[in-house]
């Protein structure tokens, strides 16, 4: 993970990606784990126990989003609840899914404060009240990191997809909740990662190699508020 520090410091210096950092220099210099640690069918990332994320790690891009593991209330299941105040930090979890044997990535989130209807196609209106991601790194040779964004849209109907305003080559976005979903209430999701990285490259993805979540709202200065639950990989 050494890597990752020592080329987010070079690539901002001389301005490489500007503030695509937000999605892209996490992933930089991931490296390809043993298929070992695939060995069970089904792939748990983020699960119900309270040490749910002693395999995340913190990485700040602008200021603190708060992440804070809650207990399990009315909802049953432990959870983690981010608060961004003009801040964007995210949470990811470094390991390589094999999409062949769990393509399918399945998770809980609900959002408590939203964000309003921001221009999300551009730099300043790059920010959303729920970001769920996943990545395929181009190890070494960065400009070929790709992520793909779950978002909780504020302007987008659902299941639209847009380029990152900050890195369109390298990220895109995919809307699956928006405006008409009400605050403070749990949806489920499932979506078939290996499906939609390929129509997106344009040849089969078997491998990603990181997942990460974050609620940002620097660019546009607001303040949002979501939590995110049981997290994991699954067969067909």
């Amino acid at each position: 993970m050494r890597p990752i520090g020592q080329l987010h410091d070079v690539l901002c210096d001389v301005g490489i990606l500007k503030r695509s950092c937000k999605i892209l220099l996490v992933c930089v210099g991931l490296v390809f784990f043993s298929n070992a640690a695939l060995a069970e069918m089904s792939l748990v990332l983020l699960g119900n126990h309270d040490q749910a994320l002693a395999d995340w790690e913190t990485h700040s891009f602008e200021g603190q989003t708060k992440y804070r593991l809650e207990s399990p209330d009315s909802s049953g299941f432990y959870f983690v609840q981010a608060t961004s105040k003009a801040s964007a930090s995210g949470l990811i979890r470094e390991l390589e899914v094999d999409l062949h044997e769990t393509p399918v990535l399945q998770w809980r989130w609900r959002v408590d404060q939203a964000l309003g209807a921001l221009p999300e196609t551009t730099k300043a209106g790059d920010d959303y009240a729920a970001r769920l991601y996943v990545i395929v790194s181009g190890g070494w040779l960065f400009w070929r990191t790709k992520a793909l964004n779950f978002v909780w849209s504020g302007r987008k109907a659902k299941g639209q997809q847009w380029p990152n305003a900050f890195a369109p080559d390298n990220a895109l976005m995919h809307a699956l909740r928006g405006s008409d979903d009400p605050e403070g209430q749990w949806f489920q999701e499932r979506v078939n990662v290996r499906e939609l990285l390929s129509g997106w490259f344009g040849e089969d993805v078997r491998y990603i190699h990181a997942v990460a979540l974050m609620t940002d709202t620097d660019n546009s200065g607001g303040t949002a508020r979501a939590s995110y639950a049981d997290i994991y990989f699954s067969p067909e």
